[in-house]
């Protein structure tokens, strides 16, 4: 069965019906069969939204107990009821329509629709309900042919991966499972297609773990090991890795994969991307910043003396498998700093994501070499889905929507290029926590957000073992890189502003602004 939630007018009846259609499959509009049981839907709406409620489950139930091939439409709040999203994902697709919502209000017009009056606030309650779909797929300034194509690919995709996020891009849609396990030529092999040659690019850290493990999966593919650390992340370690492939036969019918870290997953990316002008790459992430965040999306990079990835390229993976085996070996530190992405997913996503993440806090704190809490499943699943659905509405971050992404970033990064050049570099999971709190700070000066929440942003940081000596880095020489910010357009930066957890937007601030808020204003 292929189940289509979203917000109202994001075209799920018309799109399910005409994907039905192409099918040869039986359509099923869920108002209907609540209709059925006796009154319209918008008398009932404003009858009694309880009893709706009740009757769309029952509905729902019915729909599902027929046990056929069926294209199912969903009312709005459908997937932000009761357990409707896990009977739905337990049947078959769950494929998320994006509307935004004036869109959503200028399609309704001359329709009976009484909750939208309060749309604004009633999208941002169903968001996270809706990201719990398989997939999500803009509507947005799309026909309904174009919507339809791509609802039908990702269905595919999401039937080879069966309980996975998939990135929906279209043809370049790629899912993002979450196992105990990836290190499997039924996981693999689909994604590597009929490569000519297959290479591995790890860290000498990572391949002393697990490089074993996916040679047994991949027994012909060349390996090449870069140092550990951000500083692999340079044009001359780009070069000779870009050498050495080619000296190990690669050529344009090769594939990548990449065993490690946000800095093995941006370099063999960017590798992938520029080496015979693009050859496809497979992400194997094995921390959780990259899992959660560095490994999806496609964003690849190097960095220069002036700042982090301020050259890279665009360039989506076929694959990006998350094995949570792979944490076991992860240095506390790093674990920790894992965390720091994780909260920034919380502070996005909303008060479920932010308990979540909490619940997890104690093993993020706890001794090296301890299993990932069964918890964490959940957590990684959470932030990959709020990721993929981010980027498959604003994959080159034209819109503003994946600028969200950079929740922390700004000032965290800073930061970051800051401390590479002191004996003791921060990593950037570290450095995103202190970002966050200085996102909430200025986010107090500029929308009025409550200054407590600055508060239990450094509490949950220090629950999960992370520092938060923000001040001490908010110096002239660190608040100057500010101003070579890749979001940096003219003499504003493309801030994101926290107004409170699961409330955040992108706000252009002068520079001076924020420098003069951060050295103005210190945590008391």
């Amino acid at each position: 069965m292929l189940f289509l939630i979203g917000f109202m007018a994001a075209g799920k009846s018309t799109v399910g019906r005409e994907t039905a259609s192409r099918t040869g499959r039986s359509f099923v509009d869920l108002d209907d069969e609540i209709a059925l049981m006796g009154e319209p839907v918008p008398a009932l709406v404003k009858r009694d939204e309880a009893e709706f409620r009740r009757r769309e489950s029952a509905a729902l139930a019915s729909v599902i107990a027929r046990g056929q091939d069926i294209v199912v439409a969903t009312g709005g709040g459908a997937a932000a009821h009761g357990d409707n999203v896990d009977r739905m994902r337990a049947a078959g697709t769950v494929i998320a329509l994006d509307v935004d919502v004036a869109t959503a209000q200028k399609r309704a017009v001359g329709s009976e629709r009484p909750l939208l009056a309060n749309g604004a606030a009633l999208a941002k309650a169903r968001a996270p309900f809706y990201r719990r779909a398989h997939a999500v797929v803009a509507t947005d300034d799309k026909t309904i042919a174009y919507v339809v194509d791509e609802v039908l690919t990702v269905e595919k995709v999401a039937k080879q991966w069966s309980g996975a996020t998939v990135l929906g891009l279209g043809a370049r849609s790629y899912a993002i499972p979450v196992e105990t396990s990836v290190f499997d030529p039924l996981t693999l092999a689909p994604a590597l297609g009929l490569a000519t040659k297959v290479a591995i690019i790890t860290d000498t850290n990572v391949a002393k773990h697990w490089l074993p493990a996916l040679k047994r999966v991949l027994p012909l593919a060349e390996v090449l090991e870069i140092a550990p650390g951000e500083g692999s992340k340079s044009f001359a370690t780009y070069e000779r890795v870009c050498s050495e492939l080619i000296a190990k036969g690669l050529d344009r019918g090769s594939a990548i994969v990449a065993l490690g870290g946000g800095v093995v997953g941006d370099l063999a990316g960017f590798v992938a991307a520029t080496l015979f002008r693009g050859i496809p790459v497979v992400q194997i992430p094995t921390t959780l910043v990259a899992m959660t965040d560095a490994a999806i999306g496609g964003k690849t990079a190097v960095d220069l003396p002036a700042g982090k990835n301020l050259v890279g390229a665009f360039w989506q993976p076929r694959l990006v498998a998350c094995g949570l085996e792979t944490l076991t070996t992860l240095p506390a530190r790093e674990r920790r700093a894992g965390f720091g992405e994780l909260w920034k997913y919380a502070l996005l996503d909303g008060a479920h994501m932010w308990t979540a993440v909490d619940a997890c806090a104690e093993w993020a704190a706890g001794a090296e070499g301890t299993a990932a809490p069964l918890a964490l499943t959940e957590v990684i699943q959470r932030a990959v889905a709020y990721k993929a659905a981010v980027v498959g509405r604003d994959e080159l971050e034209r819109t503003g929507v994946r600028a969200l992404l950079n929740l922390g970033h700004t000032i965290g990064h800073a930061i970051e290029t800051a401390s590479s050049l002191t004996d003791a570099p921060l990593l950037h999971g570290e450095c995103v926590g202190l970002g966050l709190l200085a996102a909430c700070r200025i986010s107090a000066a500029v929308v009025g957000t409550r200054t407590s929440l600055e508060g239990e942003v450094r509490d949950a940081l220090q629950r999960s073992g992370l520092p938060t000596d923000i001040d001490r880095w908010l110096r002239d020489d660190v608040l100057e890189r500010v101003g070579v910010d890749k979001k940096r357009i003219g003499k504003s930066v493309k801030f994101i502003v926290a107004r409170e957890v699961g409330q955040c937007e992108p706000l252009a601030i002068d520079i001076t602004d924020v420098r003069r808020i951060l050295r103005a204003n210190p945590a008391g």
